[in-house]
């Protein structure tokens, strides 16, 4: 089943000025580990999230965004502490195209004519693929006071697919490249961490399964 992945980040006695470079820093982290360096978009909620936003700009993807300082200073211009502020931004991940192929589809070609034939090259591949990645920082009184359980600067990094693709039959290349996402995963993770200066953070899921355990499953599944 597939689940959302969230990275929270707590930081301590953390007064709301000090949030935009905590965040620039965190947008930052991406480019080193897989993402793009210019911000796509941000938008600014007040109060709690049934509320119209009061800012949205769209700068565009990959040579159109803009550096990361420029996205915060222009969202943080409306600064208030029941404000949350989200940001997106480009992380690129090896996935599935096409989605786990039909059992028929992987016999081998001997012995098979026509449209048998043809389908045994359709099999799934793995490519590099972009999805759209959400930071937001949380103002204290932002949804009364959410960053408590969700971080001062919460990463939503989607569904969890690529982590797993666990309707697909994993094979050594597709192992491969789950082992490659997850160590992306990490390595931004504790980037964004040691950047921007956070003492604590949490991997977490929407359902509140552990992906470490899903993840080990999952492996072993395909030795």
């Amino acid at each position: 089943m597939s689940d959302t992945l969230y990275l929270s980040l707590w930081y301590p006695n953390l007064r709301l000025a000090a949030l935009p470079d905590k965040l620039t820093a965190v947008l930052g982290a991406f480019a080193a580990h897989g993402g793009e360096r210019g911000v796509y978009a941000a938008t600014v909620w007040p109060i709690s999230w049934g509320e119209a936003p009061v800012f949205q700009r769209v700068w565009g993807r990959a040579t159109t965004g803009v550096e990361p300082r420029q996205a915060v200073e222009e969202a943080i211009e409306l600064l208030h502490d029941d404000y949350a502020y989200e940001f997106q931004i480009g992380w690129s991940l090896w996935e599935l195209e096409g989605g786990p192929a039909a059992p028929s589809t992987r016999q081998s070609s001997a012995g098979v004519t026509g449209n048998q034939s043809d389908a045994a090259q359709l099999d799934p591949r793995w490519v590099r693929a972009t999805r759209l990645v959400r930071v937001t920082g949380f103002g204290p009184l932002f949804d009364e006071g959410a960053y408590e359980q969700e971080g001062h600067i919460r990463v939503d990094f989607g569904a969890d697919a690529p982590f797993l693709e666990e309707e697909a039959e994993l094979d050594p290349t597709g192992a491969r490249h789950i082992e490659e996402n997850v160590r992306q995963l990490v390595a931004l993770a504790r980037a964004a961490e040691k950047d921007s200066g956070a003492t604590a953070r949490l991997l977490w899921s929407e359902l509140g399964e552990s992906l470490a355990q899903r993840l080990a499953a999952r492996l072993g599944m395909g030795n």
